[in-house]
């Protein structure tokens, strides 16, 4: 366990494991430790790292509005530090996000990358399919941020839990050290949310990035996120595509031994000359 400074700011994290650098990237809410269920395996074929984003958990948490930019230079500067440029580089959620915002920026950075379930909405907002129950999703998120303004953490994410990513009951059924960590990071999704660009990504730039890419998508997730893979799949026609079955918003923690068998085997046929 240690702690490094990038942009000015201390972050947590751990390097495991021997092989071709792989770095992962946590989701909003959550820590490093979310990786625990599929480290095992990945360590067994990579040097691995994890680490605690900006203001979550152990990593130091700046006072005032931060930006996904910041993030993405985060993630960038802590590859350099470490050693683990260009790496493989996969994130879930929001920090599937930062991943595919800093791959249209840093290419160079990447031997691949693998994003499950970014919730860049503004990608899709001209769906008209899809735009009833991104509404939805957004007026259920703007609740969620009004427990938060009121001091209700536990509230706020019981509800985010419950009825935007993963699905009614759902609270009750984690174990209360995750509920422990969501109500403790809880702060920190404010503060992405009042990031004007958070649901955005220029897809141009990022059809600039042309390495491998694995987008992946739960058969239990809400629906929109089905759309904005098939959106990121057109900007980034190599990529392949892949659907969880049974899982939802998080598989490396409720199917982690098909998350990582996905994930190495994708890693082994990137190296293959094609």
């Amino acid at each position: 366990m240690s702690q490094v400074e990038v942009n000015g700011v201390e972050l947590f994290y751990e390097v495991g494991g021997d092989g071709d650098p792989l770095v992962l990237v946590h989701g909003s809410w959550g820590d490093h430790s979310n990786w625990v269920p599929v480290l095992h395996a990945l360590a067994l074929r990579h040097r691995v790292l994890v680490y605690d984003r900006r203001g979550h958990s152990q990593s130091e948490r700046p006072p005032g509005p931060g930006s996904r930019f910041e993030d993405e230079e985060d993630l960038a500067a802590l590859m350099e530090t470490l050693g683990f440029a260009p790496a493989y580089v996969a994130g879930n959620s929001f920090g599937a996000s930062t991943v595919l915002g800093l791959a249209a920026r840093r290419p160079e950075l990447f031997r691949a990358l693998i994003a499950h379930e970014p919730p860049l909405m503004g990608i899709v907002a001209d769906d008209a399919e899809q735009r009833p129950l991104m509404a939805a999703a957004e007026e259920r998120i703007e609740s969620v941020l009004g427990h938060l303004r009121a001091g209700e953490t536990v509230a706020g994410a019981r509800q985010f839990v419950d009825e935007v990513a993963f699905g009614p009951g759902s609270w009750e059924q984690l174990p209360d050290e995750l509920r422990e960590t969501l109500v403790s990071n809880a702060p920190t999704f404010a503060d992405e949310q009042a990031d004007p660009g958070w649901a955005d990504l220029d897809l141009d730039r990022l059809s600039g990035y042309t390495g491998p890419a694995l987008l992946t998508k739960g058969t239990d997730s809400p629906p929109w996120f089905a759309a904005i893979t098939a959106r990121l799949s057109r900007a980034l026609p190599q990529a392949q595509t892949h659907t969880y079955d049974g899982a939802g918003h998080v598989p490396h923690v409720t199917h982690p031994d098909e998350y990582a068998n996905r994930v190495t085997t994708f890693i082994e046929t990137s190296r293959r000359p094609s």
